[in-house]
């Protein structure tokens, strides 16, 4: 059985962050496979700063493609809007849990908010959650803590954002670097951010 990680996000656009993590929970952790779950639309977010699905999703396409162990997946673009974490891991175990064994990926920030995500007690009894380190304000609850199912993966810290991306790049600032050459190639081809 494949254990999967599930790192889900906007990714709007993907960056070397994203990347960096996710081949850091795959090498470095018992994940065989990290998907990048592109999100037609957070629950959190208001989808006005949003490319379209298929932009996204062709970016984290091009940022993957010559990595086997990550993946890009349009799972939700199917599952009715807005979409909840719970759905997408019902959704997921009866597409592929026969061979598949689903866990989520999330930055310790989210894990700070994660008792507001609907069901999130069933996704804990469920699912094993993996953690990676980021600089925030505020304490991780209680319940969370020493949790048998919450891992915490010692990944780099990467302090790089979409929104400081989209940003810059507005400014005319050079932010290639924070983007790996396919990004790169189809955000500026198809003038995006600007």
């Amino acid at each position: 059985m494949k254990k999967i990680g599930l790192y889900f996000g906007t990714f709007n656009p993907i960056h070397i962050g994203h990347m960096v993590i996710a081949n850091h929970m795959v090498e470095f952790s018992d994940l065989d496979e990290v998907w990048f779950v592109v999100t037609p639309q957070s629950p959190f977010k208001t989808k006005k700063t949003l490319l379209a699905d298929n932009h996204r999703y062709q970016m984290v396409y091009e940022a993957t493609k010559d990595y086997p162990k990550l993946k890009p997946s349009n799972i939700e673009f199917g599952l009715p809007q807005p979409n909840y974490t719970i759905h997408t891991l019902v959704h997921l175990n009866e597409k592929y849990g026969s061979d598949h064994a689903f866990c989520l990926i999330m930055g310790e920030d989210n894990l700070k908010g994660f008792h507001k995500w609907k069901n999130y007690e069933v996704i804990l009894s469920d699912y094993d959650v993996y953690v990676y380190p980021r600089i925030s304000e505020g304490e991780i609850e209680h319940r969370f803590k020493g949790h048998p199912k919450i891992h915490k993966v010692d990944a780099p810290i990467m302090e790089i954002s979409s929104t400081f991306i989209r940003k810059s790049h507005k400014e005319g600032k050079n932010i290639r670097p924070l983007l790996t050459d396919s990004v790169w190639k189809y955000m500026d081809e198809m003038n995006f951010y600007r």
